[in-house]
C-alpha cells in the first residue's frame, strides 16, 4: 500500500496524473443537439460515442429514409411532380363522376 501525502501540492500532482491516463480523442467533430439526442438513444452501456458511431455506420441492413435525396435534376423532379399533380386531379375527377352516377 502507497501512503499518499493529504498536502494541496500532493492533491495537484494525483490530479495531473490521472489527466495523463486519460485517453483523448483523435479526432473531433461537431454535431447538431438533434444528432448527439440521437447518438445518446443508440449508446449501449459502456460504449462510447466512437462505438456507437461505427456500430450504426456498420448496419447495412438498415437504410436511410434520406438515401437518393437529391439525385434528380430539378427538371426531373418538377415532371414527376407535375404527372403526379395531373394523376391525382384524374382520380379525383373519377371520384366525382362516380358519386354522381350513384
Amino acid at each position: 500500500m502507497v501512503a499518499l501525502k493529504t498536502t494541496p501540492q500532493a492533491l495537484i500532482n494525483v490530479n495531473a496524473n490521472v489527466n495523463v491516463t486519460m485517453a483523448t480523442a483523435d479526432e473531433q467533430i461537431r454535431v447538431s443537439d438533434r444528432v448527439k439526442r440521437q447518438l445518446d438513444r443508440r449508446r449501449r452501456e459502456g460504449e462510447s460515442f466512437n462505438d456507437v458511431l461505427e456500430r450504426v455506420l456498420d448496419e447495412s441492413d438498415e437504410t436511410d429514409f434520406y438515401d437518393g435525396f437529391g439525385i434528380l435534376s430539378d427538371d426531373d423532379a418538377n415532371w414527376i411532380r407535375d404527372k403526379g399533380e395531373k394523376s391525382k386531379e384524374k382520380r379525383k375527377e373519377r371520384m366525382q363522376r362516380l358519386d354522381e352516377n350513384t
